[in-house]
């Protein structure tokens, strides 16, 4: 209650300086006495429930703002009920209404503050740039299910929460619990009435993020602090308490540690001066007891390790947009638009999608599309590190002319129109050095049906599969045929591989023709193109062959130099 005690007292500034010069300047002082204090107690009672309720965080912003409005309404009031008679040509001329134009001034300021302000936000965001992502290893397929897909099996597992008639599905959050990668989501209060009856939360359920196949586990953990709870037991309301004069970024969500306790997660930050503008620079997590309601505040980066995402994906898209948009300043983002980029909306999570790397860090991914309509080419992508939230955007300079999200969703939405499948969650990963979407498929009711891994540079090359793997060897395949792909396998080594062929396929296409070949005693499958090895077309049973072979862990290889002892005398 504190924070909204001061936030209150604090709105009553103007209007009390502007009672002091009304006694100073007017006669009647015993009845403007009397009317201020009155008018004074008065509003305190109404401001403090519209404060209660809407929670304003206490920046210089807001209090000026506010303090204008406040005045506004209870000036004219006190000199009303003082029997102050101004006529209207001297308002302007006395001290009072110097000080409201000084207030409006102000208040002008600060919305040109806030335009100003931008550059200083973008130069806040802790950013760097690079060409291309990592390759995806084989052996590390960081492919979630979607959460679309995840929250209908959660729903169809309602009924075993007590008194489920209390209570809905809350935000689902990413995160990885004890190794494991997981949505976790809690049960919150369906409405008012519900909470009176209830007074806490059951728990929250766990679902495998990484397996189609899995379901969900109810995990029961009492909580009375919550996003749905009322009065003092709301989350948003105790770390306001504890923290007005911070903004929060979007609605806390759960994280769970080692033990299975929840805690609510928050992000907060710091405004630039005279503005709402998030200080990059001064952003933090307030981590929420939902037993005790304890409330304690950390630097994102030094939040306990078990949470993942200590900066919200609110607060990731809000990134997103001041580091494309803004690059070059307000104007610029109007008129010319040198360099802006424009996030895409095929997030997952407020328009941004949770993935986990090979160390089990959380990023936020985003692709950039130009701000110019009907192109539908992907200008690069970001991944924001969720808890340091430092900005990596990767140029896709060596990948000009890739499609973005939306258009590779459209691929899969026009692959099964009678079915009504569309994509879900596109992810934008670097499989052997093509940039490849992957995209979950979906039936109407948001349940899983295939993976689809399409070429970002080719409409046409898009493999679709049951399991992530599965597709993923069956995409790779399709790459090793593919003579456009001269590096296929520019991160696996070159080794000797020397043998007499036992099976010969020849794949021709308009755009590509290559030859596959089984050695005996070898289950791996050689692919060589015909552009890199002419003589290779010509290659038959019984051959003997010596290769420069790049062999990968999902029973393919590229060659790279062939020599057929036959031809080669």
């Amino acid at each position: 209650m504190s924070g909204i005690i001061t936030t209150t007292l604090m709105s009553f500034l103007l209007f009390i300086l502007l009672t002091v010069v009304a006694l100073l300047t007017r006669k009647n002082k015993k009845q403007i006495l009397q009317t201020g204090v009155g008018l004074l107690i008065f509003g305190f009672i109404v401001v403090s429930v519209i404060v209660y309720i809407f929670l304003p965080p206490m920046t210089l912003a807001n209090m000026i703002i506010i303090n204008g409005v406040v005045a506004a309404l209870l000036t004219p009031l006190l000199y009303a009920g003082a029997r102050i008679n101004t006529q209207l040509k001297q308002i302007h001329r006395s001290p009072s209404g110097i000080i409201f134009f000084l207030t409006a001034l102000a208040i002008v300021g600060i919305f040109v503050a806030g335009i100003l302000s931008l550059d200083n936000t973008y130069n806040s965001i802790d950013k760097k740039e690079e060409g291309e992502a990592k390759p995806l290893n084989e052996n590390n397929t960081p492919i979630s299910v979607a959460p679309e897909s995840a929250r209908n099996k959660i729903q169809k597992a309602m009924s075993v929460v007590p008194n489920t008639q209390f209570y809905d599905l809350g935000k689902l959050q990413a995160q990885r619990v004890d190794g494991d990668i997981v949505y976790i989501a809690p049960v919150e209060f369906t409405s008012f009435w519900k909470y009176l009856r209830g007074k806490e939360t059951e728990g929250y359920f766990s679902i495998d993020a990484t397996n189609v196949n899995a379901q969900p586990e109810f995990l029961d953990s009492k909580m009375k602090y919550t996003n749905s709870s009322y009065f003092n037991k709301n989350v948003q309301r105790a770390i306001y308490g504890a923290y007005p004069a911070y903004i929060q970024s979007g609605e806390a969500q759960i994280e769970v540690d080692d033990k299975g306790k929840p805690w609510y997660v928050q992000t907060l930050y710091k405004p630039i001066p005279l503005t709402n503008r998030p200080d990059l620079n001064e952003v933090k997590v307030a981590v929420v007891d939902p037993v005790s309601g304890k409330v304690k505040s950390y630097d994102t980066d030094k939040s306990p390790e078990f949470i993942d995402g200590s900066i919200s994906s609110e607060m990731a898209a809000d990134v997103n947009t001041y580091f494309g948009k803004y690059v070059h300043g307000w104007l610029n983002s109007l008129f010319g638009k040198k360099d802006v980029k424009i996030p895409n909306d095929s997030g997952t999570e407020s328009s941004v999608t949770p993935i986990f790397n090979e160390n089990g860090e959380m990023y936020y991914f985003t692709d950039m599309a130009s701000p110019k309509e009907n192109i539908d080419s992907a200008l690069g992508y970001t991944l924001i590190h969720a808890r340091t939230g430092q900005l990596t955007y990767y140029n896709g300079k060596k990948n000009n002319g890739i499609m973005d999200s939306k258009g590779a969703k459209q691929i899969v939405n026009k692959e099964f129109p009678e079915k009504n499948w569309e994509g879900s969650m596109p992810i934008l990963y670097n499989i052997d050095g093509n940039p490849t979407w992957i995209v979950n498929v979906l039936d109407p009711n948001g349940l899983f049906k295939q993976y689809a891994y399409i070429k970002a540079s080719d409409s046409d090359f898009a493999v679709f599969g049951d399991t992530a793997q599965q597709t993923l060897n069956a995409y790779r395949l399709q790459l090793a045929q593919d003579p456009s792909n001269v590096e296929g396998s520019e991160d696996v080594e070159t080794v000797t591989k020397s043998g007499t062929v036992n099976r010969v396929l020849v794949t021709s296409t308009d755009k590509r023709q290559s030859v596959q070949f089984l050695i005996e005693g070898d289950s791996t499958i050689y692919t060589v193109n015909v552009s890199k090895a002419p003589l290779s077309i010509f290659l038959q049973k019984g051959d003997q062959v010596d290769a420069e072979v790049k062999v990968r862990g999902n029973g393919t290889a590229t060659v790279e130099n062939l020599t057929i002892k036959a031809l080669n005398k």
